[in-house]
Order: structure tokens, then sequence, then C-alpha cells
């Protein structure tokens, strides 16, 4: 679309979450963002990224590029991306390098960023702040094959009742008039 930039085409950034995930990459890495650059720019050559996965888990990303041009930051973004999926955030939550690297959707950017967090509850010894929610546990149930077959004969309340059931007193339509004799 000419005349709009091109983070505002592919979704609808929302400033208060990009400053919550900013505030938590900063409380992990014990730095802070480039007061000079905004959010996006600041991520942008992948280095602060890859700050943020070497803090969750040490080692992570063996070789972090901070100087060397375009391709070097480049290849910082597809190691955080491995490093990501090693961590154990799903590939589904993971953006696309151009997503960052042409500021196409930064909003992808910030998903990524708290699906990091979301996996940091995951893993035990992580001992420092997490962003957002904690997710659901799974939660289950086994039951014997006695409880089962007592489960099939049950109606549940949800489905009523028809004990007093009957078609007495129902009265659908005009009645019959039967006239004798004509």
């Amino acid at each position: 679309m000419p005349g709009r930039p091109i983070w505002q085409c592919a979704g609808k950034r929302e400033p208060e979450k990009e400053a919550e995930a900013q505030r938590w990459i900063e409380s992990v890495i014990g730095e802070r963002f480039p007061s000079d650059l905004p959010y996006e720019l600041a991520l942008r050559d992948g280095i602060i990224l890859c700050k943020l996965m070497n803090r969750l888990q040490p080692g992570i990303i063996p070789k972090v590029n901070i100087s060397g041009g375009d391709y070097k930051f480049m290849d910082n973004i597809s190691q955080f991306q491995k490093a990501c999926i090693k961590y154990g955030v799903p590939d589904v939550d993971l953006f696309q390098t151009t997503d960052l690297w042409d500021q196409k959707n930064i909003v992808l950017v910030t998903q990524t960023i708290f699906a990091i967090g979301r996996t940091a509850y995951k893993h035990p010894e992580w001992r420092g702040p997490f962003l957002g929610p904690k997710p659901a546990e799974e939660n289950k149930r086994a039951f014997s094959e006695d409880v089962l077959r007592a489960g099939e004969s049950v109606i549940g309340l949800q489905a009523g009742t028809n004990k007093w059931a009957s078609q007495s007193g129902q009265n659908f339509g005009a009645s019959r008039k039967i006239i004798l004799g004509k």
C-alpha cells in the first residue's frame, strides 16, 4: 500500500505488548535496549534475541555475530530461531526472518517473544522472570472399565427427563367441526 509504512501492512501492532516484551527481555539479559532505536530496529540485528536465548539456556547459541554486516546479522536471527526450537518453542510460534529483517510483521516477532516467555515456564532450571500467563498443564485421567461401562447407562441431567411426559392437553390447530344431517 503506497504511503503506509511496511510495519502497518501485516498486522495491528500493540505498543503495550511490545513494551511488555521489551521490559521482559531487558530484565532477562540485564541490559537496556538502545534508547535511540525503536523496538523493531533494536531487535533487527538479532544480537539482543541471541543474548536472550543464551540467558535462558546458556550456550544454546555458541557464536553471536556482533559485527560483519547484514549477512552475519541475518545469521543471528536464524540461529535464534533454531535455538527457540531447541528450547521447546513450537515452530508455528516462530516469525520468519524477513518479518523482522524487512520489518514486514513485527506483530509476529512480539508473539514469538511471548511464546518464549510461555516456554520458560516448562524449564524448572530457569529462575528468572516470566512473560505472560503460565500455560495450562495436561490433566490426564484414567478410568477403569467398570467406571466407563457404568457411565454408558447414565442419562445426564443436561438431557432432561421424560418421566412425566404425555400428550394430554395438547391442542394443535383448529378443531374439526362435524355437522351431522346436512
